[in-house]
């Protein structure tokens, strides 16, 4: 199987998928360059779907590339116009999760749990 990079995110305040929510990937720097923000691209924005979920794979087969990459959740965005939260009271903006791939074969799951006070993300299956 070739390899995969794939998220999800689920609302921990209403215990389900975080619907709408608006993520974006970046690669940073080269295989194994210094990381700068000159160096960074944005690769694809996306919006999870009715399950939290992307549609698809963020990435897969050749487009996989071994290197750090990004993937950036905006939860303010999301806890204002969907969770009706007043910007006043946000304590999450955006929430960066920095990651490296070093296999290119293998299947990268980067969930997020979140809330409006914290979030917690790890290596999923």
């Amino acid at each position: 199987m070739s390899g995969r990079l794939t998220t999800h995110v689920l609302d921990m305040s209403v215990g389900g998928p975080a619907v709408g929510f608006r993520i974006e990937l970046w690669r940073l720097g080269g295989a194994s360059g210094p990381v700068g923000s000159e160096a960074a691209v944005r690769i694809k924005e996306i919006r999870t779907n009715a399950d939290g979920r992307a549609d698809g794979p963020l990435l897969q087969g050749e487009e996989l590339q071994a290197g750090l990459y990004e993937l950036v959740f905006a939860a303010g965005e999301y806890f204002t116009s969907r969770r009706g939260v007043a910007e006043n009271e946000l304590f999450l903006d955006a929430v960066p999760v920095r990651f490296r791939v070093g296999d290119t074969g293998a299947h990268y799951h980067v969930p997020l749990l979140v809330a409006p006070g914290g979030y917690s993300t790890y290596r999923g299956s």
